[in-house]
């Protein structure tokens, strides 16, 4: 399976990005997905989980409420848009599959198949 994370950039505080996570070489449906960043000199984040039928949806207290976390079956591709940006956002953003139970959503070492990473720069 492949991750390909894109749409990072740089935007001043208050502005969008949307995110997306292109997931080939494996039923896109099977597993939860979710989406960490990492500042540098930083661990690993957790930042939001869709469930595998996007009936459930978790995120970060730092993040709720600005971002939306979705799945598009058709397209095999996962998405994060991120409104009200903040220069806090400001990090490398990774989509993964969850490996393990969706009580492990925010354990970075439950996931797996992580993407290559999409830097997210947001100015004050």
């Amino acid at each position: 399976v492949q991750l390909q994370a894109s749409g990072g950039g740089l935007v001043q505080a208050g502005g969008s990005l949307r995110l997306s996570c292109a997931v080939s070489g494996r039923t896109f449906s099977r597993y939860a997905m979710g989406w960490f960043r990492q500042s540098p000199g930083q661990e690993r984040e957790f930042v939001a989980v869709v469930g595998w039928n996007s009936g459930t949806t978790y995120y970060a207290d730092s993040v709720k409420g600005r971002f939306i976390i979705s799945r598009d079956y058709v397209k095999n591709t996962l998405y994060l848009q991120m409104n009200s940006l903040k220069p806090e956002d400001t990090a490398v953003y990774y989509c993964a599959e969850l490996l393990g139970s969706f009580i492990d959503r925010s354990d970075p070492n439950k996931y797996g198949s992580w993407g290559q990473g999409t830097l997210v720069t947001i100015s004050s």
